[in-house]
């Protein structure tokens, strides 16, 4: 047998003993909706355009992944869609650390004042309105 087949048969055999067993993720995922002020629309996708490094590195540190926000106009009014899968261990852990987060705070100066909650969310005070779940397939 040629030495170098001979070569690449051990070295398949002995890298095929190495691959690492990756354990699946226990992900939750996450959607939720708010309102978006058109006179905003345009300064609001700039901001998301350009996120901020730290914002997005916090985001990460607080092991949300996947993390994305959705636009659509139903009839004159803006909506968002948010949707973000969480990978930690304390969501509510997690979610008070991003927000007592410096750089997150002033990032949220910047677009909370973009959105519109729905009326339920605005009357507790919240901007975002959790979405549930009906449906799911990887």
């Amino acid at each position: 047998m040629n030495k170098y087949i001979l070569m690449a048969l051990l070295a398949g055999f002995l890298l095929a003993g190495c691959k690492e067993k990756v354990e699946p993720l226990d992900v939750k995922r996450f959607g939720s909706v708010t309102g978006l002020k058109p006179e905003k629309l345009e300064h609001y996708k700039r901001l998301h355009a350009n996120a901020w490094p730290a914002v997005l590195k916090k985001i990460k540190e607080c092991n949300i992944r996947n993390y994305s926000i959705y636009l659509q106009k139903i009839g004159e009014a803006y909506y968002l869609f948010s949707y973000f899968e969480y990978t930690g261990a304390n969501f509510d852990a997690d979610m008070k650390k991003m927000a007592d987060d410096p750089e997150t705070q002033r990032w949220w100066k910047e677009t909370d004042p973009c959105q519109q909650p729905l009326p339920e969310t605005a009357a507790k005070k919240q901007i975002w309105t959790n979405m549930e779940q009906v449906f799911h397939t990887d």
